[in-house]
């Protein structure tokens, strides 16, 4: 792989001309949500401007998948209840989420699964506001979406590479392109301005000794997708399971008897979000049509 041909890959990823831009409202909530005297009100307004976003957001806060307890019918309540960081959270995931799921429905499931791992071991382990670390177990792998849409010949080239060589596509990617997904994932995140607790998890994913300040976060999402990878749900683009860094679990403090637990209620929780996103696109249909 010569120098050349990295740069020009590196050129072509961070000039991403095919994927869609988060809507500007993302940068908006993420700036309101800093500010000390930003109210409620504001916030509500603001989310209800956009009301096919507004819908998604409701919907998705009401889904099987984020299982909050009480029923949340208005932008208000949701916002009183679950706190800024978290709307802002649950507003790029649905403003990613057909987007992911139109480009490699396997794909997608191995991120929805990765996502519920994340958000089990969050909870376990009492982190403040488990969505963030949802949401970035949800789009960990938006890397290869950019690399597959952006490089689409390349994207195939790595494809039989690891069919026929029995290696990893994070190896294919390195050996042919002289980058990863995690890596590209990283640059899409921060082109977007998401905050540092999404960008940093996504672009550390395979390694987190690599993370400086979102230390917990990218060693949960490490877990979580060789947690549903070892349990096979989804398809993340090859049949291994990534290595587990040591230093990572260790840093979650976790035991064999906590991982059986964690398997446990994640198959339960699989369950339960089988086909919500069918749900909340058919009632979308059903409210917008």
């Amino acid at each position: 792989m010569s120098a050349d041909n990295k740069d020009h890959f590196r050129k072509a990823l961070r000039e991403i001309k095919n994927l869609p831009t988060l809507p500007g409202i993302v940068a908006k909530l993420s700036k309101m949500a800093e500010d000390p005297d930003t109210s409620t009100e504001q916030m509500g307004k603001v989310i209800s401007k956009d009301h096919i976003l507004a819908a998604k957001l409701l919907k998705l806060v009401n889904s099987a998948f984020y299982g909050f307890p009480q029923r949340i019918s208005s932008l208000d309540s949701a916002i009183i209840l679950l706190g800024f960081n978290v709307i802002k959270s649950l507003i790029i995931s649905a403003s990613i989420f057909e987007f992911m799921e139109e480009q490699d429905i396997e794909l997608w499931e191995h991120s929805l699964g990765c996502a519920v791992v994340c958000s089990v071991l969050a909870k376990r382990l009492g982190i403040k506001d488990p969505e963030e670390i949802s949401t970035a177990g949800l789009i960990h792998d938006i890397g290869k979406v950019a690399i597959k849409m952006e490089l689409p010949d390349e994207y195939e080239r790595i494809g039989n590479m690891v069919t026929a060589q029995g290696i990893s596509r994070f190896e294919g990617e390195r050996e042919l392109l002289g980058l990863d997904h995690a890596e590209a994932g990283g640059w899409l995140a921060r082109s977007w301005n998401l905050p540092q607790k999404l960008v940093e998890p996504i672009s550390t994913h395979h390694d987190p000794r690599t993370a400086k300040d979102e230390q917990t976060a990218s060693a949960i999402v490490h877990v979580g997708d060789i947690i549903i990878r070892g349990m096979g749900y989804g398809h993340a683009g090859d049949i291994w399971v990534p290595p587990l860094q040591q230093r990572a679990w260790r840093l979650l403090e976790l035991t064999p008897q906590d991982l059986d637990l964690v398997i446990d209620e994640v198959e339960e929780k699989l369950w339960d979000v089988k086909g919500f996103s069918l749900e909340i696109q058919g009632s979308l249909e059903g409210e917008l049509g």
